[in-house]
């Protein structure tokens, strides 16, 4: 290939690997892709986001309700809704979730926030009632997600005896980002 700072040789095999390889020039860099099946992540398009109420989530006692992250800090792939509160990822692999709120202070009482994977219930955070004060209850997981119709929200349930509403503030937040493709 001679000298040329600009060539690239990139060659395979029947197998499915492919070899990109630069010439050993001073000051060139080397970009060393993973022996794996599936997609390759590089920087920039791993999904992740990050959201929070603009307005916070009345909770009425006793009832499993929906919260409503309606404003985006950040979504880097767009697959963050906020018309209908979910994460729908596009690309197939293991997720890292986690949401919190904050609710006034609640007597002798239990909350709890819950990640929903298509749905249905799939973990269960919590906060306890306490007698002064505000509750901070927090959920985190680890989430397979396939990455087409796989789609995950947060819910929340307390036991107050009366409604309660959600901060709205940036302390009400859900969060996710890919940590490792399948």
């Amino acid at each position: 290939m001679g000298d040329s700072m600009s060539s690239v040789i990139i060659s395979g095999d029947t197998s499915g690997s492919i070899t990109l390889a630069a010439p050993s020039v001073a000051g060139t860099n080397t970009a060393t892709l993973p022996a794996a099946t599936g997609t390759v992540m590089v920087s920039g398009n791993m999904p992740a986001f990050s959201a929070y109420s603009g307005g916070g989530t009345s909770v009425a006692n006793a009832t499993v309700t929906k919260l409503s992250f309606d404003t985006i800090i950040f979504d880097t792939a767009n697959c963050y809704s906020t018309s209908n509160y979910r994460f729908t990822p596009n690309v197939a692999g293991y997720y890292m979730f986690n949401a919190c709120t904050r609710f006034g202070s609640m007597t002798a009482s239990q909350c709890y926030l819950r990640i929903y994977k298509n749905g249905s219930t799939f973990n269960n955070g919590s906060g306890s009632g306490v007698t002064t004060g505000y509750v901070w209850p927090t959920v985190n997981w680890l989430v397979y997600m396939n990455g087409t119709t796989d789609f995950v929200e947060v819910y929340a349930y307390q036991t107050s005896g009366t409604t309660q509403s959600s901060d709205y503030t940036n302390v009400y937040q859900f969060t996710g980002c890919l940590v490792r493709t399948a």
